[in-house]
């Protein structure tokens, strides 16, 4: 598939139609202020408006970070007053937030709200109540024209809302900007992403479509390339010369909760390999952008796409285990197997774990294989990248004495903890000869000024698309995946393994590495 050339940033309105763009002191540095804007929410009744999207917006609101001339419109299929609605988001903020809520500043959000039942498969939802609402409250509150249209909703109406805007004229951009944020998953294989990409693109230009996700709007996510390029001591030694391997981690203690409709169908390679696991492999493993801007970065994770190895079919055992979970314990409470979860099939054969052993076939990393693992009712919550060394080329100091001599890793953190470290050898003090491994590390403070959808809503609103997902990306990964996704869900080359809540996952996973003389970090 072609590179596409694309506008790097497209921002909300042109120059002569609102103020100069605004500036907000965050840290010593300055946030840039979004355009006057109405953001118009699909699924506002649903619980990512209730646990992510407002609480994210009353925050940004709060800290200044949004213009003045802004409101939010949500639309669902609940049938609710403007007034219900603001209330039941005030109980739901104050909850997501206790030690962020203000009274004053509420009293001061909540008239920006306002509620619209709709009905997402007619047509004159859109072209009667929508078109018609929007301008009286974009001339009340002077947006200036600008939108941003963001589906949280079910996969399965994004193609009605998106013909239904597009075909009622809301996706032209006339008088300002018309933005569509999609949720992911976007596809359920290689054939659904370009289906769904082909009817978008009759609507909307690249430029006006963001593709979110979240873990791209994480602070160790976007201080990946600022560590590694800004770093003259680190990208000199990024390579297969220097590097034994690669582990990407992404652990949860939680079960399925209350996505059991989605992850049936999806299961743990749709819901976390094609997107979050692919795009930190990305930014691990691309090449140095010519520009920090959204189009060159992308280019250089497109090629990383490009370059993943294909496995044969019989080499499946070798590169892949999967497992689902079986009744255990988690933090000293018991928890139900998978097949006991409300809402999902006690027979259900959907993986909820997964590790991958994946080579990226280019200069530099011909050979280092990228080790991915991400799974539900682990032992912990982690997610990290961790980058291995090899070891010394020769060691002068026996073992007898020290013992073999841990390889230097650099951990990059992404949550609970955000942070860095580097691992590395010192002499322990007041010992003739005894090394012990020590950590440099430097952590982002707790309440750092943005999480990861106050970045993503800020960006799509400020029309930067450096963390979002392009459409040769989606369909690359896709490309990677699909092939496995058939052989595990049709052919069965893998069995699915059972591990029980609260353990390192199936041993299975274990033997990607223990057969390579490797061994995951320890959950």
């Amino acid at each position: 598939m072609d590179d596409i050339a694309l506008p790097e940033k497209t921002t909300c309105a042109p120059q002569e139609s609102g103020p100069i763009p605004a500036y907000h002191r965050v840290e010593n540095c300055d946030v840039e202020v979004p355009r006057p804007a109405a953001l118009i929410i699909f699924g506002a009744s649903g619980d990512l408006a209730y646990r992510k999207l407002l609480p994210s917006l009353y925050r940004l609101y709060k800290n200044r970070m949004l213009a003045e001339q802004f409101f939010i419109l949500g639309t669902s299929r609940v049938e609710m007053t403007t007034e219900q609605y603001r209330a039941s988001l005030y109980d739901a903020i104050k909850v997501a937030l206790p030690r962020d809520f203000d009274q004053a500043i509420w009293d001061k959000f909540a008239p920006r709200i306002y509620y619209s039942t709709f009905d997402y498969g007619s047509l004159e939802s859109y072209t009667r109540e929508l078109a018609d609402l929007l301008p009286k409250l974009e001339s009340k509150h002077q947006t200036t024209g600008n939108r941003i249209f963001y589906l949280a909703i079910p996969p399965t109406v994004f193609e009605d809302v998106i013909h239904n805007l597009g075909a009622a004229g809301l996706s032209r951009e006339d008088k300002g900007c018309s933005h569509l944020v999609i949720e992911k998953p976007f596809g359920y294989d290689l054939a659904s992403a370009r289906k769904l990409n082909r009817l978008v693109h009759t609507h909307y230009k690249e430029s006006q479509i963001f593709r979110i996700d979240h873990y791209l709007a994480k602070e160790t996510v976007q201080n990946v390339l600022m560590f590694r390029f800004a770093n003259s001591i680190f990208e000199p030694l990024w390579n297969r010369r220097y590097v034994d391997h690669v582990q990407i981690t992404a652990s949860e203690t939680l079960g399925v909760e209350h996505r059991a409709g989605y992850y049936e169908q999806a299961g743990v390679m749709r819901d976390m390999f094609q997107n979050h696991m692919f795009q930190l492999l990305c930014l691990t493993a691309m090449e140095p952008p010519p520009l920090f801007i959204a189009d060159r970065v992308q280019d250089e994770k497109a090629k990383v796409l490009r370059s993943l190895r294909r496995f044969s079919s019989g080499e499946f055992n070798d590169h892949i285990s999967i497992g689902q979970y079986t009744k255990g314990t988690i933090n000293g409470r018991e928890v139900p197997a998978y097949g006991d979860e409300p809402g999902v099939d006690k027979q259900s054969a959907t993986p909820t774990f997964a590790a991958m052993k994946v080579f990226v076939d280019n200069w530099r990393w011909n050979g280092v294989p990228f080790y991915l693992r991400s799974g539900k009712r682990l032992a912990s919550r982690r997610t990290e990248i961790s980058i291995h060394f090899k070891d010394v080329p020769y060691s002068m100091f026996p073992d007898s004495v020290t013992g073999p001599i841990a390889p230097n890793v650099i951990l990059l953190k992404i949550q609970p903890e955000e942070g860095m470290s580097l691992f590395h050898q010192a002499k322990q003090a007041g010992t003739k000869l005894c090394l012990n491994t020590v950590e440099m590390k430097h952590d982002y403070p707790r309440g750092v000024a943005l999480d990861a959808y106050e970045w993503v809503l800020l960006d799509c609103m400020l029309g930067d698309h450096m963390l979002f997902m392009r459409e040769d990306s989606v369909e690359l990964a896709w490309s990677a995946l699909t092939p496995v996704l058939d052989a595990l869900e049709s052919d069965k080359v893998v069995p699915l393994a059972r591990y029980a809540a609260g353990t390192d996952g199936p041993a299975g996973a274990l033997d990607l590495l223990r057969k390579d003389g490797r061994s995951w970090r320890p959950l």
